[in-house]
């Protein structure tokens, strides 16, 4: 049992960075590890003795897992009331923080995940199984429950929807560059300045609501600089100076990020910040209450 132990802990943060990706859910993510721990104590010597690789067994598992996850949640996907967005990241920086190894990963940012949602769940889970993890397609028809060619297939497709959206890089939240910028769009929004909003934002720039109806927000994706600088401005009209005030710097998603407290009919928030070529590409706002709950205090 303790060697069993430590095998799992020495494998857990790789886990939970599959269990995420495939789900977007930590919560989900954290059930799949735990639930592949207990799968693994369970197992006779016998059954044991023929797992040559821990970490290839445990991986299998938590994808099947995941991939039921995934599944049973497409339909609550279909009712959700505006976009989806996954559960945020926030991390200290702490060398003893358990989500800063799993953010390491560029594939946990934002605007990766997004494009996840794009494809089906045989899709997400090759994808994220190879591409990203380089398991053999053999492995990855086992955990799909289909021939090796579907599997190679699945991910084939998904490769191409990813290639095509072309998220961006990640921005280390730290750099000096980075910071700058986002100095330079909060000083833009505390000014209501229309043109200095358009000089830091992407021509392409997105912004993304996730709120499920329960709090105020838009409820479509707000695309272009010219309607999200409007969509600003008039936010600003709204609530005044109280828009921006308290607004606390973190890193999400291993991004420059921020989380907003709760103003007029709108709630708290973790919003993260996308960049490419120097300007703000992407802002995704997540207000659901529901993936809030791990904020720090």
């Amino acid at each position: 049992m303790d060697a069993d132990v430590e095998v799992f802990e020495a494998h857990r943060a790789h886990l939970i960075r599959i269990g995420y990706r495939i789900t977007g859910s930590l919560a989900d993510a954290e059930d799949a590890v735990q639930e592949a721990w207990l799968r693994l104590a369970a197992l006779d010597d016998v059954s044991r003795a023929e797992i040559r690789d821990e970490r290839a067994w445990l991986t299998t598992v938590v994808g099947r897992l995941c991939l039921d996850r995934l599944r049973s949640a497409a339909a609550r996907r279909e009712r959700y009331v505006g976009p989806w967005l996954p559960e945020p990241l926030i991390t200290t920086g702490d060398s003893d923080d358990p989500l800063t190894t799993v953010v390491r990963d560029e594939g946990v940012r934002m605007a990766a995940m997004v494009v996840l949602e794009k494809l089906s769940p045989p899709q997400r889970v090759a994808f994220v199984l190879h591409d990203a993890l380089a398991l053999p397609f053999a492995q990855i028809a086992d955990v799909l429950g289909c021939s090796e060619a579907a599997a190679r297939q699945h991910a084939t497709r998904a490769r191409r929807i990813v290639a095509e959206a072309d998220p961006p890089s990640r921005a280390r939240a730290q750099t000096a560059e980075v910071g700058a910028l986002i100095t330079r769009f909060a000083e833009a929004i505390s000014r209501a300045d229309g043109p200095a909003l358009l000089a830091v934002l992407h021509p392409e720039a997105v912004w993304v609501n996730d709120s499920d109806g329960r709090t105020k927000a838009a409820r479509r994706t707000i695309l272009g600089a010219e309607k999200v600088t409007r969509l600003i401005l008039g936010l600003l009209e709204r609530y005044g100076p109280a828009f921006t005030q308290g607004w606390v710097p973190v890193v999400v998603n291993g991004e420059a990020g921020f989380l907003t407290p709760s103003y007029g009919d709108t709630g708290p928030g973790v919003t993260a910040v996308s960049i490419r070529d120097g300007r703000i590409s992407g802002i995704y706002s997540v207000l659901n209450p529901e993936k809030l709950e791990r904020l720090p205090t």
